[in-house]
Order: C-alpha cells, then structure tokens, then sequence
C-alpha cells in the first residue's frame, strides 16, 4: 500500500469541507434543484414553495452563499438567489474523481 502525501492547504481543505458540506445536506440540495429549475428566485418563493419555515430557509441559503454556491443580486425589496454552475461542476467532478480513485484502490 502506498503512502498518501500529507502536504494539504490548510486554507484549500477548508473551502473545500465548507463545498462539500453545504452540497451534501439534504434540503440545500432541495433548494439547490429548485433554485436551478427556476433559474433566479427570491426566498419567500424557495419557502413557500417547498413549505419551508422562512427562518430554516434563511438559514440553509447563508450557508449555500457562504460556500459559493448561490449568488444573490437585489431587486427592490427582494434578494434573488442565482447557482454558482461552474463551482457546482468542478466539486461534483471532484468527488467523482476521488470515488473513482478509491474504486481503483479497493481492486
């Protein structure tokens, strides 16, 4: 069995655990996916939709907006939340690599 390098960025690892944790919640990926159906949305519709309380959804997006993963521009009274795709894309490619990876390692 080889060795694995123990040379890791502290600050990288981080921002990564912040990504991968935000993703692998449940209801964040329910506001994830209806936030991408709608591709723009305010937060009154997010919780109403899903029947969410407002406070909970507050709380799931100040966590998906401080991994990245949403975005939010206003709009008069309303804060409109947008995906982050391309970040999206690269942690879904990332974990996939390292499935992959341990796949290789387990035969």
């Amino acid at each position: 069995m080889r060795k694995a390098k123990v040379n890791i960025n502290n600050e990288k690892l981080q921002v990564s655990s912040d990504v991968l944790r935000a993703l692998a919640h449940p209801l964040r990926m329910k506001i994830i996916e209806f936030v991408d159906k709608n591709k723009t949305v305010n937060v009154n519709k997010i919780y109403n939709t899903l029947k969410l309380e407002q406070s909970i959804t507050s709380q799931h997006l100040k966590i998906l907006r401080a991994a990245g993963i949403v975005h939010t521009h206003r709009e008069g009274k309303f804060i409109h939340y947008t995906l982050d795709y391309p970040k999206i894309a690269v942690a879904v490619k990332t974990v996939g690599v390292f499935l992959e990876a341990n796949e290789v390692e387990e035969e």
